[in-house]
């Protein structure tokens, strides 16, 4: 049971990775953020990237999305040592 729900929110951090990477990439599309698809991904988003925000971009590229990812796979791999610790 608590295996099933470890994995499940694995799964969850994996997929959300994935909706910040799909959004990045509708930045570089025209009209794409205001579509349907733009405007749901980005209230998931859009709060998680604002707590990164205050890095600055450098030469007109934002590398706050990268450090988002890399901050989720160290909340992952920090769950992870936990999981093993306990079980």
């Amino acid at each position: 049971m608590i295996i099933e729900i470890i994995r499940w929110i694995f799964n969850l951090i994996q997929y959300y990775e994935y909706a910040i990477v799909v959004y990045i990439l509708m930045s570089w599309l025209p009209g794409a953020r205001e579509s349907g698809l733009g405007r749901f991904l980005g209230k998931i988003v859009e709060p998680y990237l604002g707590m990164f925000r205050f890095i600055p971009p450098i030469a007109m590229i934002d590398f706050s999305p990268i450090v988002a990812i890399i901050a989720l796979n160290f909340a992952r791999s920090g769950l992870l040592h936990l999981v093993n610790l306990f079980l």
